[in-house]
């Protein structure tokens, strides 16, 4: 209210002066604000200034590399003893295209747009992106035309120059702008049709953030609305009927259409009244009962999408996990190659078949992945699967058996000491495994998990695990879900760290099997 009674007591005088003439042909005549020669205008403006930081930069480097002062580097401009003089045409060609590039890049990537509609963070990733996609093209096309007599230093330095150059003078830009628009000066008039909860969410975000350069000016009334909803009656200052006369009176450069989906013909229709007025336009749509409020826009390719929520992914912990994995991986299998020569040549002595068995499993979001163990088993172990599987110890799609008696006898020793799974190494190499997470499961065996169990195929599988070190003598399969639920909801390279170290006891414990 204090923000509106202070817009309002500027435009007094002009209320009562206007009243009688709000409608007259000498306002509907008023210059469009706004309009695409001024647009125009402001797009060349950039070009130049954008120009000139790149002349001025390519000369300031040339000079330094060359220890000249200004007035003798002008001289050897003139006299043509700056560069050579296949040199220095080569390198002003280099530099137009480059300038080139630079606008035109800058240009697709709207940094010539109006710098209220974006946020400058955003703008210095932009005119660092436009400098460097353009010095790539320049360095590349220098490599490719074979100009070894241009200096690579100037080069690479005038488009570091160059980067600084602009993103300071946009810097220097925003700041003067919003410092005109904390003054009253360039700031935008806004009406805001509509008075639901999305009408006041737009007030309180344009009273919020002031950089944008929006003066809140009042509602518009729309039919079947609440038109006292979350604010005082006085700040509705008409109804649509009136709404280019307020326009007129409040000096309104641009109005919100906050209308619900259902009065689109009514939207059209002012749409052309404002374009004959002179008067910018803004739909905000009221969709998903408010979640896209305050969300920024992202575009997929060419195709616009408001995200309406992100997960917190501990991308930094994740890649410090697949470091470890690699490290660790490649240390283990190096140390452990003559035991796995050893594992190699003891089961084929004593079993006809191959030393390593490649089980499909299903990784990481249900991806499938050949699983390597060394082979533990007599070769046709598989085929006679159904003539053990009322020996099943398990419940639930567990299957384990103590005295298997399809198991050789290397393979009852591996399993003892869990080096049957010394080869999975490999696979964490590869990227289908880690070190620890969950254990991968077998196809058959997710055909039938309920839904709630799928949460196990959320991240990588392990070679070990929570369940492994706690309760792998449990038979209960909800015990097994328990555990691996719990971990991938607890999960840090720290709990990571313990696990392996409780593995390392199981290991020697001989509890593995």
């Amino acid at each position: 209210m204090e923000v509106f009674g202070k817009n309002m007591a500027t435009t007094g005088l002009w209320q009562s002066i206007t009243a009688n003439v709000a409608s007259s042909q000498e306002w509907v005549e008023r210059p469009v604000a706004g309009s695409s020669r001024v647009s125009r205008g402001m797009v060349l403006l950039g070009m130049v200034l954008d120009g000139i930081t790149i002349l001025a930069s390519a000369v300031l480097v040339t000079l330094y590399e060359r220890h000249m002062g200004p007035m003798a580097g002008a001289k050897s401009l003139w006299r043509g003893t700056l560069l050579q003089s296949g040199t220095i045409r080569i390198l002003l060609a280099a530099l137009c295209g480059f300038a080139a590039t630079l606008m035109i890049t800058s240009r697709r990537l709207h940094l010539y747009t109006p710098a209220r509609i974006s946020s400058f963070l955003d703008e210095q990733r932009l005119s660092v992106e436009a400098c460097f996609t353009s010095g790539l093209l320049l360095t590349g096309t220098l490599f490719l035309v074979r100009a070894q007599d241009i200096p690579r230093g100037i080069v690479l330095i005038t488009i570091g120059l160059v980067t600084i150059g602009l993103s300071l003078r946009r810097f220097v830009y925003r700041l003067l702008l919003y410092h005109r628009f904390e003054r009253g000066i360039g700031s935008r008039n806004v009406f805001i049709v509509g008075t639901g909860p999305e009408a006041h969410a737009l007030r309180n975000h344009l009273d919020r953030i002031r950089h944008l350069g929006y003066n809140f000016k009042g509602f518009i009334a729309f039919p079947g609305g609440c038109p006292h909803f979350g604010s005082p009656s006085s700040d509705v200052v008409g109804t649509l009927d009136t709404l280019f006369q307020h326009t007129r009176k409040h000096f309104v450069d641009e109005v919100f259409f906050t209308a619900p989906c259902e009065q689109r013909g009514i939207v059209k229709d002012i749409l052309e009244q404002a374009r004959a007025q002179g008067v910018d336009m803004r739909v905000v749509p009221d969709m998903y009962d408010g979640l896209v409020w305050d969300k920024p826009i992202e575009y997929i390719g060419q195709f616009p999408t408001i995200p309406l929520h992100h997960g917190q992914v501990p991308e930094i912990a994740l890649l410090l996990k697949r470091m470890v994995d690699i490290v660790f991986s490649t240390l283990i299998l190096i140390c452990i190659l003559p035991v796995l020569l050893a594992i190699a040549i003891a089961i084929k002595l004593d079993s006809k078949g191959p030393v390593f068995y490649h089980a499909q499993r299903l990784g990481k979001k249900g991806r499938v992945f050949r699983c390597l163990k060394f082979r533990t088993m007599v070769r046709d172990a598989d085929k006679r699967l159904s003539d053990v599987m009322h020996m099943n110890e398990r419940d639930g799609v567990l299957f384990k058996i103590s005295n298997d008696p399809r198991i050789t006898k290397p393979g009852r020793f591996l399993r003892k000491y869990s080096l049957d799974e010394l080869p999975q190494f490999f696979n964490v190499l590869h990227g289908d495994m880690s070190i620890v997470g969950p254990r991968p499961p077998l196809a058959s065996e997710v055909q039938a998990y309920q839904l709630s169990h799928l949460r196990r195929l959320d991240v990588t599988p392990g070679i070990t695990g929570l369940w492994q070190v706690q309760s792998r003598q449990d038979p209960s399969f909800d015990s097994y879900i328990s555990l691996d639920v719990t971990y991938i909801e607890n999960w840090s390279v720290w709990l990571d760290i313990k696990i392996i170290l409780r593995t390392i006891g199981v290991v020697v414990a001989g509890t593995g099997s």
